[in-house]
């Protein structure tokens, strides 16, 4: 069957739709005005098996990880990018669910911000450890354990020593493996951090404070170039770099005032879908903007600053302030 779409495309609107083949017949960008799609129309809620052959839920006596994978406006990169590492964690037999923590908001991406949301969610879910994971990074290397990690640590499989971009020391993104009680103790990741950038510098301080350790894979047989596969196309889809209002100040400081324990999102839907045989739960996610404390949540590269922002600051603080009621309880 062929379905054609006039408008921007969104995970959120496959409501009654699941993957199962397609092609892109037209090039995809962040304002998708027409395409053509293939699909196959199937039930709305998958049963279908996991890792080890299992349904979707955790198995007594085992740990669940919960992939969580921030996302908008990335559907190539997520078609290659669940198919691949739903048979890369089958084949070290762990269990799973892929969270895609879907932003259908006005506002400026926020990775962060979906990641709490996505915590939140894949606990409730009953997994007991996350995967804090970029959908642009595949691993291609065996070696690469997404094991539970050990108590205290946090486990950085994105290492600056084999990450295909970045190199520094403290860098701690990519993908991250936690416990769940240790996210909860860091408080989670700031929620200030709009935008493109920083998030994970502000967190590499955050689990330091906390006294948690950083463990990086050793000794692998693979390098830069082969440890992962990084699949953005900096050309299709640009980073959001603008700096507006003092966003620049800010988010260079230690966030001692969000995290987790505020969540400034609520969860419009939650679909089962699969991708190419892939199970994954899409959470299509609101987030919330204090204008005061974070007015950046609306900027663009060409002005620092924008009358037609501050026209709409309160209007959309009264929206926030009524959506509030919807938000999800942090976990305890």
């Amino acid at each position: 069957m062929v379905y054609t779409t006039p408008y921007k495309f969104s995970l959120w609107t496959w409501n009654k739709l699941a993957i199962s083949s397609l092609k892109i017949r037209k090039q995809l960008g962040n304002r998708l005005n027409k395409c053509i799609i293939i699909v196959s129309v199937v039930q709305e809620r998958c049963d279908c098996p996991k890792a080890g052959g299992t349904k979707l839920g955790r198995i007594p006596g085992r740990h669940l990880l919960g992939v969580v994978v921030p996302f908008r406006d990335r559907f190539e990169e997520l078609l290659e990018f669940a198919p691949h590492l739903h048979e890369f964690l089958r084949a070290q037999n762990i269990d799973h669910r892929i969270f895609v923590i879907n932003q259908v908001d006005q506002y400026r991406f926020n990775r962060a911000s979906l990641i709490n949301a996505g915590f939140q969610v894949a606990v409730r879910e009953g997994c007991d450890y996350v995967a804090m994971h970029d959908v642009d990074l595949l691993p291609l290397n065996p070696e690469l354990s997404y094991d539970y990690p050990a108590e205290g640590s946090l486990h950085h499989l994105a290492s600056p020593e084999f990450h295909p971009k970045y190199h520094y020391p403290t860098f701690v993104g990519g993908i991250i493996i936690v416990r769940k009680e240790d996210f909860i103790s860091v408080n989670g990741m700031s929620n200030k951090y709009w935008g493109w950038g920083l998030e994970d510098d502000e967190f590499y301080v955050r689990v330091k404070e906390a006294g948690l350790n950083v463990t990086r894979p050793t000794n692998l047989t693979t390098g830069i170039e082969n440890t992962f596969r990084h699949i953005h196309d900096k050309v299709k889809r640009k980073r959001d770099m603008a700096k507006c209002y003092n966003q620049r100040e800010v988010t260079r400081r230690r966030d001692r005032q969000t995290g987790l324990k505020d969540p400034g999102f609520y969860v419009r839907t939650l679909k089962q879908l699969v991708i190419e045989n892939t199970p994954v739960s899409v959470v299509n996610t609101e987030l919330r903007c204090n204008r005061t404390l974070t007015p950046w949540c609306l900027c663009s590269s060409s002005s620092s600053s924008s009358s037609h922002q501050q026209r709409n600051t309160n209007k959309q603080q009264e929206v926030d302030n009524l959506q509030a009621k919807k938000r999800v309880e942090p976990v305890r």
